[in-house]
């Protein structure tokens, strides 16, 4: 009877509250943002960029690291220039169609990086596990297939549950409590029968983050009995060393993702959900090309490599 009271108006559009409980710090949230957002575009483009135009970083390894970082700009301009503008403008509303389709990158997105990790930590494996055998398994058509087939199954997946949530009915409140638009805010919404896009969505997730994490785990726990085994300190240092800074990375990325979607949705917990939010939508592309850079020596000799012929460069066009 509520559903049947509450479908007489139909909402066309949504309030993302987003950080409005916070207005004395609109100004400095920003600030803070657009820094962060400019600083991640930035670094992962530099890090596409170098991976492409450095012969020495044209391995499997650095090849998915490309990709990871052309995801992450993706990734971020999915959410950040709509949350800079409300803060900007004041104006936190988002019509239902623009909403459906952020989700719909944001979740496809989403996908694609947990495969894209996975095939990392498998690339690793190989690496340490099966030294002898990895140039011939992760030869150049193998990555291709297993880079493509991340990047189509993320976003082909990610339509099935957009065309059943495109044809939910949203009666109101309409507002949702979060800074982007995302799955569960959406269908709570809604007062749509929900039980076939909850199995489908169980399915999806299931599927694209929960198999990817159980190989990526999977790959770990195999390289970490291998470095074991090694009797030197040095070798088991030098074995670690090659997998330290995607270890770091999927822990950062799951670590919050697990967290922000497990927390029960209480007003207590509720500001805390958005702060892991803010860490695994926000935080974390901005971490990737900082932790791949400062802990990577191939990647910290092409820019160097980089800055040289850049500095060489600026001097011939002065003179």
């Amino acid at each position: 009877m509520e559903n049947k009271d509450r479908g007489n108006q139909t909402v066309t559009e949504f309030i993302l509250l987003g950080f409005g409980n916070l207005p004395e710090l609109q100004t400095l949230l920003f600030l803070v943002f657009l820094v962060i957002y400019i600083v991640t575009m930035a670094g992962n483009i530099l890090i596409a960029a170098l991976v492409v135009t450095d012969q020495h970083l044209h391995t499997p390894m650095y090849f998915f690291l490309g990709n990871l970082s052309c995801l992450e700009t993706c990734y971020s301009s999915t959410v950040l220039p709509r949350m800079l503008a409300n803060l900007l403008t004041g104006d936190r509303t988002i019509s239902v169609s623009s909403c459906i389709i952020q989700f719909y990158f944001f979740g496809a997105l989403v996908s694609t990086e947990c495969f894209l990790l996975s095939m990392m930590s498998y690339d690793r494996y190989l690496a340490i596990c099966k030294p002898l055998h990895y140039a011939i398994l992760m030869n150049d058509r193998f990555c291709l297939q297993l880079t493509v087939g991340s990047w189509m199954s993320g976003f082909l997946a990610m339509i099935i549950v957009i065309m059943l949530m495109s044809q939910l009915t949203f009666c109101g409140p309409k507002e949702i409590d979060s800074f982007f638009c995302d799955f569960i805010p959406i269908i709570k919404l809604s007062c749509s029968d929900l039980h076939v896009m909850k199995v489908v969505a169980f399915i999806c997730s299931s599927v694209f983050s929960v198999i990817p994490f159980i190989l990526t785990l999977t790959s770990y726990i195999c390289i970490i009995m291998i470095i074991l085994r090694i009797p030197s300190t040095t070798g088991k240092q030098k074995a670690f060393s090659t997998c330290s800074s995607h270890l770091i990375v999927v822990s950062i990325y799951y670590g919050t993702l697990i967290i922000a979607y497990m927390l029960p949705n209480t007003d207590t917990l509720r500001d805390l959900n958005k702060v892991f939010s803010v860490f695994y939508t926000v935080v974390t592309p901005l971490l990737n090309p900082l932790i791949y850079s400062l802990r990577n020596k191939e990647v910290k000799e092409a820019l160097r490599k980089a800055l040289s012929t850049f500095v060489a460069f600026a001097r011939m066009m002065e003179m």
